[in-house]
């Protein structure tokens, strides 16, 4: 509607304490008009207009996501206890309906939203660190290759495939690249236009993820579950082929088979980051930052100053592939052997107790150090807790699960002794890395470290001569040179800590992602609970473990930059 302004002959209005903006502000401001929703009240203040519209809108479009989820894991569900009256290809249908949805809004935000006039005037600094936008990248690319193997394996056998399995992957393909697309270039977005239909846009993204996550899951455990059963199946009806749909003896349909169950975790790990950077983009609807605040330091990856936590990173990454090497060979060849469980089991247990002792050590130099608590508002950081909490609550069950059947059973025995160990040991060493890594997210930056930013950012925004210029450099090397020289000994030993737990939360990523599932296979757990509620058990704390695990490199690779 016309403003006063805009009226012929009108006299400029100002109202007492909405209308008027800081100087500070940007002059872009003036033109942001909140939208209004149909629970929309009339409010005294313009800030509680504002809050209370942003808050119906985040929670119709919270509504949405809720239906839609419970909606795809009825359908789900249904398959998995009901596979006769709801197929595969059912949910297969109903999934593709909501990529191709998500879609139309993401080309929709691309195109038209992002391109309005004061549409992205705020950018969260401290959203999409270049880390989990190239874990982005690097689990999009997986999840392409993916489905074009399933593509590819499912061509092979046209003759006893669907022809759902071919359009669903293809479908696929196109939404992970458009998405993978979105997130790298709008996930700082903090977007003052068409906020209602954003927020809905992404909370049914995030339910879509959310589903093919849960299907992802499920058909990993199928997978699982044929392979646990398929020594006994081969041994009671050896040469007896009776499934009609085999993969002939090509190289190309192995090729296929065996790439599409390789990169299969991929997809997992890539349909959780997107929902956890969504989410991000979803509370930053609508957020007007203040400028008031310091601004945020670009802080850069440098290696400067470790030298300990590379090298015995270095260590327990290369002992944990070759354990993984030896379990991976001695578990497809034959029954396990009992000696490749005490070998697994007794690695976790020297690298557990390690890494707990780190996270103690620096929890305890982050109570020594000088820095204050950042208490300003912060989605991003506030969802990270959130993730690694909630994420650490699958190994946590597990291990509880595990410490009662063996406690139960015969706790004397070598093996279960080593199971016990382990169990109560993951339980300290998530613990203890959670505390130091949520302390460590919310310590403000060192005053030095702005000074230095600072004084930098003048350098490049002066204008000098070619002498002044080799001054300054000889300056800055001299400068650079003295400050990790006289590096104080506890940002030293935070960074030695922060690079070595790195290192070991990625040998505990690969372990579990790429194959290696003893806590199924070693039999105890499964005979004490049953085959079916110890596979939902491990169902449930499996997948959340192994994002636990990527999610924790993130958290440490920011406390380590921020040291």
């Amino acid at each position: 509607p016309p403003t006063t302004e805009s009226l012929p002959g009108a006299k400029r209005l100002i109202l007492p304490g909405c209308c008027n903006r800081p100087a500070s502000a940007p002059q872009d401001t003036a033109m942001i008009h909140y939208e209004k929703f149909w629970l929309y009240r009339h409010c005294s203040s313009v800030q509680q207009r504002h809050r209370q519209a942003q808050k119906a809108g985040q929670l119709f479009s919270g509504l949405l996501a809720m239906n839609v989820v419970f909606l795809g894991s009825a359908f789900v569900s249904s398959m998995i206890f009901n596979h006769v009256a709801i197929t595969l290809a059912d949910v297969w249908i109903l999934l593709s309906i909501l990529k191709v949805l998500c879609l139309c809004w993401i080309i929709y935000y691309l195109l038209g939203t992002s391109r309005q006039p004061h549409a992205v005037l705020y950018r969260d600094s401290h959203a999409g660190p270049i880390w989990i936008r190239g874990s982005v990248l690097l689990f999009a690319t997986f999840s392409v290759l993916l489905n074009t193997f399933h593509i590819g394996y499912s061509a092979v056998l046209i003759q006893c495939k669907s022809r759902v399995e071919i359009v669903f992957p293809s479908i696929e393909i196109l939404f992970i690249c458009t998405q993978a697309f979105f997130l790298w270039h709008h996930c700082k977005d903090c977007i003052q236009v068409q906020h209602n239909l954003t927020r809905c846009g992404l909370m049914l993204t995030i339910a879509t993820n959310l589903l093919l996550w849960l299907l992802a899951v499920t058909n990993d455990t199928i997978h699982m579950e044929i392979e646990s059963q398929l020594r006994e199946v081969e041994q009671r009806f050896a040469g007896n082929e009776t499934v009609s749909c085999t993969c002939p003896n090509t190289t190309i349909c192995k090729v296929f088979q065996k790439g599409y169950i390789l990169l299969y975790p991929f997809n997992t790990e890539f349909c959780l980051v997107c929902c956890s950077v969504l989410y991000v983009m979803w509370k930053n609807v609508g957020r007007r930052i203040s400028h008031h605040h310091a601004p945020h330091i670009k802080h850069k990856f440098k290696l400067q100053g470790v030298v300990f936590g590379p090298l015995l990173g270095a260590v327990a990454v290369i002992i944990g592939i070759c354990v993984f090497m030896m379990y991976q060979i001695q578990a497809t060849s034959s029954a396990p052997d009992h000696q490749v469980f005490v070998m697994f089991y007794s690695y976790y247990i020297v690298l557990l107790p390690v890494m707990s002792v780190g996270a103690v050590v620096g929890t305890i130099i982050h109570a020594l150090e000088k820095k204050e608590l950042d208490t300003v508002k912060n989605p991003t950081r506030s969802l990270d807790v959130i993730l690694l909490m909630g994420a650490a609550l699958g190994q946590i069950g597990m291990s509880y699960f595990s410490i009662v059947a063996l406690v139960a059973t015969d706790p004397r025995d070598q093996l279960n002794s080593l199971i016990l160990s382990y169990s109560v040991l993951l339980i300290l060493q998530t613990i203890t890395q959670n505390v130091f890594i949520i302390d460590g997210l919310h310590r403000q930056p060192l005053v030095e470290e702005v000074k230095e930013e600072q004084i930098h950012e003048a350098y490049d925004q002066r204008r000098l001569s070619v002498l002044e210029l080799g001054q300054e450099i000889r300056k800055a090397s001299l400068s650079y040179i003295h400050s990790y020289s006289h590096l104080s000994w506890k940002r030293r030993a935070l960074r030695e800590i922060s690079f070595f737990l790195v290192l070991c939360n990625i040998i505990l990523w690969v372990i579990p992602t790429f194959g290696a599932h003893p806590v199924f296979e070693n039999g105890l757990e499964k005979s004490f609970y049953g085959y079916s509620t110890w596979f939902a058990i491990v169902n449930f704390g499996l997948p959340l473990g192994v994002f636990y695990r990527m999610h924790s490199v993130g958290g440490l690779l920011e406390v380590y930059v921020t040291a």
